[in-house]
């Protein structure tokens, strides 16, 4: 089926089969490879994506749901000129980048958690990442990332 949608701020048009996973429409169909697959089953973060701005697991979720919607990946953080976004950089600055597995999906989260919350307590930071694992244990390395992007963003 044609499936017509924006994805990273271009219109994005494909021909998929209709049982085709969002996570492997945007790896196969698509080339953005920055979205992971971990587990699977939507245990794990590791594919999430904005849809619509909001964080959802790609594995879970199949194509025909991006018709007319707007998807941004991991390659979609960064701006045209490269130039890394505040959230990545605190990534970077706090040292939360370890294996790098879980990092795409934690940047989305935490990308979709300060559009909606700018300031974020530790108890909120914790709730918005809760669907994202990191199997190097970064945790309190990352809540620090989240919190430096936010005080940065703001400025």
């Amino acid at each position: 089926m044609r499936i017509e949608f924006t994805c990273n701020g271009a219109p994005t048009v494909v021909e998929a089969p209709e049982d085709m996973r969002v996570l492997d429409l945007l790896r196969d169909l698509v080339g953005l490879t920055g979205t992971k697959e971990g587990c699977g089953r939507g245990e794990c973060g590791a594919c999430t994506i904005l849809l619509d701005d909001e964080p959802v697991n790609a594995c879970l979720l199949y194509a025909p749901k991006l018709q007319g919607r707007r998807v941004e990946t991991i390659e979609g953080v960064a701006g045209s000129d490269g130039k890394l976004h505040p959230i990545q950089e605190a990534f970077l600055e706090e040292g939360a980048v370890q294996c790098g597995y879980c990092t795409p999906g934690m940047v989305l989260s935490t990308k979709a958690l300060l559009r909606k919350n700018p300031r974020p307590d530790v108890a909120q930071i914790e709730e918005a990442l809760s669907g994202n694992f990191c199997r190097c244990t970064g945790y309190v390395k990352i809540v620090k990332a989240v919190q430096r992007a936010s005080g940065a963003m703001k400025a």
